[in-house]
This record gives structure tokens, sequence and C-alpha cells, in this order.
């Protein structure tokens, strides 16, 4: 797994997951609680993973959406 992006905003999360997963990618999404525990929630911004194998094609789908 690889970090393709890292953001506290949970509704550009649920965009960039949308868009790869339109392009058949997986993603999973790391830390999503974690702020809660931690008792600030902007404190630890939340990583949205793929698979090591579709990173490259992962990035190119966002570049070509203009989203990294």
């Amino acid at each position: 797994m690889r970090v393709l992006t890292a953001t506290n905003d949970p509704v550009r999360l649920s965009f960039l997951a949308a868009l790869l997963s339109d392009a058949g990618i997986d993603t999973f999404v790391l830390d999503q609680h974690a702020s809660v525990a931690e008792g600030s929630a902007g404190a630890i911004q939340r990583r949205l993973m793929v698979a090591t194998d579709d990173y490259d094609r992962a990035r190119r789908v966002l570049r070509d959406c203009a989203e990294l």
C-alpha cells in the first residue's frame, strides 16, 4: 500500500475515492478515527491509500482530473 494523498477534508477524500473507484482502483483510508481518539479533530490527517501496483495509474487518474 502507498499513500496517494493526506487531508483532513472528508468530502475531498470521498470525492477522490469515487474518482478512483470509477477507474477500477480500490482505495483505503487510514487514520480515519485517529483524530477523534487523540481529542483534536484536525491534528491527524487521513491518508488515502492505494495498492502499490495501482499507485502510478491512480496518480495519472487524479492528475488527469486536475486533483493532484
